[in-house]
């Protein structure tokens, strides 16, 4: 069974590249649509804007090579994993993705652990009490947690639990100073992430809560439940050991899907909290026209996003025992 799943995750991380390729030539020319370039920041912030010092740098960073050859020579580099220099920070792309790396995933991770988890939970309690002031209660704070901007979520988590309460620190990712490592470092890491987590998580948490409500009802209707109804099953049982295993799966698809925005999401939210991941990188580099940062770090995302896809269709399997993996797809 694991090399079915391991065959399995290998051809659906192949079918992948041709999508990650596609992704990586659209966004080297769309990045190239916008007005300015490194040399006119670069130029700007040296107070020598004449046009001698702007085409040196330009000819510094090939800037001054017609599009075909920069794209070439771009995706030979792509090729090979070389993600080029970041003028903005005088160091690889790579390097630079690296060391931000770390805190997106962790943001990402507990942010996803944490919708997922609320999610699954309110929107199975809002199913099987369906009708109730509970129920309605559970979607009234569903709706508004989807229609409310992650950026005003974040200031409002900030002026009460930071500012007001003084409970949590406004931005950061540790206490500025602070020697500490092992578990006293991980505690305050995991005290400065709480509220940019809850901000990240607030709005797939509302679209979780929405769909296992709407996927719990159907299943519930299902001719197997009033199967096992007529068998004296007891509810609680049914719901645990069918009814959440085949309602489930449509979450999970959605968060797969998700991961994209959620990495949308995270330069919104890195940048309220000050949070030093890819997302607060990307917003930097996009004022600073770091082209070359900005296409390592969307390369970098869509290769997450594929990953991200593949174990959620594995998971499938892991789920529910009907599905069974047969040449790189999962068929029921």
């Amino acid at each position: 069974m694991w090399k079915a799943r391991a065959r399995y995750i290998f051809g659906r991380l192949l079918h992948g590249v041709p999508i990650v390729l596609a992704i990586v030539v659209a966004n080297f020319f769309l990045i190239r649509l916008a007005p300015g370039d490194a040399a006119q920041v670069l130029a700007g912030e040296a107070g020598a804007a004449t046009e001698q010092y702007m085409q040196q740098i330009r000819s510094q960073f090939g800037l001054d090579r017609p599009l075909a050859v920069q794209f070439f020579s771009y995706m030979k580099n792509i090729l090979v994993f070389d993600l080029g220099y970041s003028f903005r920070h005088g160091r690889t792309v790579a390097s630079l993705i690296l060391d931000r790396l770390g805190a997106t995933a962790l943001l990402m991770f507990v942010s996803m652990a944490l919708s997922l988890g609320m999610g699954i939970l309110l929107g199975t309690i809002a199913a099987r009490r369906n009708r109730s002031p509970a129920a309605a209660l559970i979607m009234l704070v569903a709706i508004v947690s989807y229609a409310t901007p992650l950026f005003w979520v974040g200031l409002m988590l900030i002026i009460l639990f930071s500012i007001n309460l003084g409970w949590f620190p406004t931005s950061g990712m540790s206490t500025v100073g602070l020697d500490a490592t092992g578990l006293a470092y991980a505690l305050d890491v995991a005290y400065h992430l709480v509220l940019p987590a809850i901000t990240l998580s607030f709005f797939y948490m509302a679209l979780y809560t929405r769909l296992m409500r709407a996927s719990m009802l159907e299943t519930l209707r299902l001719d197997f439940v009033r199967t096992a109804r007529a068998k004296g099953i007891s509810e609680r049982k049914i719901v645990r050991r069918h009814v959440i295993r085949n309602a489930i799966l449509p979450v999970f698809t959605m968060a797969g899907v998700e991961v994209s925005g959620m990495l949308g999401g995270s330069v919104i939210v890195e940048s309220v909290f000050g949070w030093p991941g890819l997302g607060l990188l990307a917003f930097e580099a996009l004022f600073a026209r770091d082209l070359n940062l900005l296409l390592g770090i969307f390369f970098l995302s869509s290769i997450l996003v594929v990953i991200t896809n593949s174990i959620v269709d594995l998971a499938y399997t892991m789920i529910d025992p009907r599905i069974e993996l047969v040449r790189g797809r999962s068929n029921a």
